[in-house]
């Protein structure tokens, strides 16, 4: 486990650098914000999360809950659900607007609803 990423993933690099060429700038893990976002947009008060489908517990095709050691992993699993409803949550009380993206939805269609997510078209 010491050799998966918490930051830079491809995922993240991917949306980054869509956003970058839209020209948006952003900040990437202010760690000043719950959770530490992965893409903070302070022009338009909006925290993007990257999520991938394992370590955050998605319903989709990409996940699959482990077969062995399943105590650890079960509980592992569902605290880090928590944690991220928890963060979530935290950002929407301070006004804040957020999106979620999950690593098996990242597609061309996707980036361009995220524009309009982040503009609030």
């Amino acid at each position: 486990m010491s050799h998966i990423r918490s930051k830079d993933t491809k995922p993240e690099i991917i949306v980054r650098s869509f956003l970058h060429r839209k020209g948006f700038r952003f900040r990437k893990n202010d760690k000043r914000y719950p959770g530490k976002p992965d893409v903070v947009l302070p022009k338009y008060k909006t925290a993007i999360y990257i999520n991938g489908c394992f370590w955050h517990v998605h319903n989709c095709d990409n996940f699959v809950w482990p077969k062995s050691n399943t105590e650890y992993w079960t509980n592992k699993l569902i605290n880090n659900k928590k944690r991220d409803k928890k963060y979530h949550d935290q950002m929407r009380e301070k006004g804040w607007k957020v999106i979620v993206i999950w690593e098996c939805e990242i597609n061309e269609d996707r980036l361009q609803r995220l524009i309009s997510e982040i503009k609030g078209e």
